[in-house]
């Protein structure tokens, strides 16, 4: 494989400033930062902005839905903090607050484009990298989680394309690298993935994929010091974790490590009458009833209560948990039903846009494979580990959205690598 310098692995800035404009004059004038008041501003960041309110006025890290409901680990901290942050400074609700966050989704966004570009370079070639970065900086699909919602998905999928980036370095792929991962690097490693496990813990099933990975590329005469390495990221990794585990711990009287509304959101997406998609009409959020259980109980016994309750169910009628999970798992890659849009462009044309990346993106990945592209099996992995979680419990379009730099990447090299083939007519 061609060596090329260390450099050319570095995206120009250029583009990164051309899609945070992008990003941040769309937003800006089309007036997305401005929220509805319905519910009580409940689309301002849903559960992570009621907590948020409750960090800004006073009542600690609590009451993610409507009142107050005490001590909460529904969601891990760093996104609703950044809220709070910002409520503090330009008000609970406010417009002002609105555009800062979808600004500061937008800079996250925009920045996705140094770690693609890298991936793309080490993997392919500058040319892959180069394409892809400017479809990511203008392509629309890829810019509505910046814009419009307040919520963790642009900064899960810049720190897990950064993880990976990491991972590609220490493997030395794409460069005559001779030396094994240094000890920085892996603490590097462990401190890019607790910043992952603190905003959204789904990824982490690939963690522990990428760790072996890297010490496999190192040869065998250093696995033993590189696990000890990987041992050292793994203590950091704990200890950026253990204060907000402490926290739970104090807060809810219960060993709670990252979040624990893993039982309640398995009952709503698979109890009686479940369809594949969350019953929202039984979540806190939406059922009186519900919340008042929920306040009552705590947050820690109701999604006990609830997860028991969801486990027996599926014991009961194993089968239909499965035609659950085949349900979101075909929702995951070819997009949730939208029953409340109305028009046949505005319900279809962007069922259709997520199918067509879908499929480009899944061929590429193949193509990847077929050719042995250097980490291809690592990408592979990817698709496959971090799906799962929303397979078994529940699924959204923006699920997919921190797999979506590696699916950018796979299309354009898909079709650079299409061959002309020249059709004889039959006349001629």
């Amino acid at each position: 494989m061609k060596t090329i310098k260390r450099s050319d692995f570095t995206a120009p800035w250029m583009l990164v400033w051309i899609a945070l404009a992008v990003r941040v004059l769309y937003m800006t004038f089309a007036h997305t930062w401005r929220f509805s008041p319905i519910e009580d501003h409940f689309n301002f960041g849903h559960e992570m902005g009621r907590i948020a309110r409750a960090v800004a006025t006073g009542y600690g890290y609590a009451d993610p839905f409507n009142g107050h409901t005490g001590p909460t680990a529904w969601l891990p901290p760093v996104y609703p903090l950044l809220i709070a942050a910002c409520f503090k400074l330009f008000g609970v609700y406010s417009n002002g607050a609105g555009w800062v966050l979808l600004a500061l989704n937008s800079v996250f966004s925009a920045l996705t484009i140094r770690p693609l570009w890298e991936i793309a370079q080490r993997s392919f070639h500058r040319s892959v990298a180069t394409w892809s970065a400017w479809i990511w900086a203008l392509y629309p699909a890829f810019l509505q989680y910046a814009v419009k919602w307040v919520w963790e998905t642009t900064l899960t999928t810049w720190l897990f394309t950064f993880a990976l980036v990491l991972a590609l370095r220490m493997r030395g792929i794409g460069e005559d690298r001779h030396e094994s991962p240094t000890v920085g690097e892996w603490l590097g490693f462990g401190l890019v993935w607790a910043g992952i496990a603190l905003t959204n813990p789904s990824p982490l099933l690939f963690l522990p994929v990428a760790g072996v990975w890297i010490i496999l590329g190192c040869p065998l005469r250093d696995w033993q010091s590189q696990a000890g390495k990987a041992v050292l990221a793994a203590v950091l990794f704990i200890a950026c974790v253990a204060p907000w585990t402490y926290r739970n711990y104090r807060a809810l009287h219960a060993f709670v490590p990252l979040r624990a509304n893993f039982g309640a959101e398995l009952y709503l997406g698979n109890g009686p009458g479940s369809n594949g998609l969350e019953m929202g009409w039984q979540h806190p959020y939406m059922a009186p009833d519900q919340r008042e259980i929920y306040r009552r109980m705590g947050e820690v016994a109701y999604s006990k209560m609830r997860g028991d309750a969801a486990k027996a169910y599926i014991k009961q009628d194993p089968l239909h948990f499965l035609h659950n999970c085949l349900l979101r798992t075909f929702y995951f890659w070819a997009g949730v039903p939208r029953t409340s849009v109305r028009g046949f462009w505005k319900q279809y044309g962007p069922d259709l846009n997520f199918d067509l990346i879908t499929i480009v993106g899944l061929l590429g990945l193949l193509l990847t494979l077929t050719r042995r592209i250097p980490a291809a099996g690592l990408y592979a992995l990817a698709f496959a580990l971090l799906p799962l979680t929303y397979y078994a419990v529940t699924v959204s379009a923006r699920f997919r959205h921190p797999l979506e730099p590696l699916i950018v990447i796979f299309t354009v090299y898909l079709f650079q690598s299409a061959e002309k083939r020249w059709t004889i007519w039959p006349w001629r």
